[in-house]
């Protein structure tokens, strides 16, 4: 099965889900469904949060699992938090930024592009996006 639709297509606004149906019996019901919470991570996202809860929230046994550093585990365990918060939340303004995080989240993204688990486009539309947050966060010139 594909994964549910986030985002309108046609204008990026939100989507609600409206109706269930089983595949069996072909009974349909109507009404608006909150999405799951964790349906809003990526599908490596939702990996690494089902590897976190394997290794029973220890880093550093997440870290060996995927063969990365400490900052980098610790990275996308923020990005996750941060996103399953939501926009504008506590844990989502804690999410570290400084250059560790940074650099680490570059070198995950250029791991991910070295698996060919991230195509090339995509990894490179990270890293501009990256780069442009960075950019925002740099205080006006004098």
């Amino acid at each position: 099965m594909r994964k549910i639709l986030e985002a309108c297509p046609s204008c990026g606004g939100s989507l609600v889900v409206t109706e269930v149906a089983c595949p069996q019996c072909q009974t349909q019901v109507r009404g608006r469904y909150r999405p799951c919470t964790f349906c809003a991570l990526t599908a490596d996202q939702q990996e690494f949060v089902r590897l976190f809860l394997e290794r029973r929230g220890n880093l550093r046994e997440v870290e060996k699992a995927l063969g990365v550093s400490y900052p980098t585990v610790r990275g996308k365990l923020e990005e996750i938090a941060a996103r399953l918060a939501g926009p504008g939340t506590q844990a989502a303004s804690a999410a570290p930024t400084g250059p560790i995080a940074d650099a680490a989240e570059r070198q995950e993204v250029l791991r991910q592009v070295a698996a060919g688990t991230l195509s090339v486009s995509e990894g490179l539309a990270r890293l501009r996006a990256s780069r442009a947050d960075a950019a925002d966060a740099l205080p006006p010139a004098d």
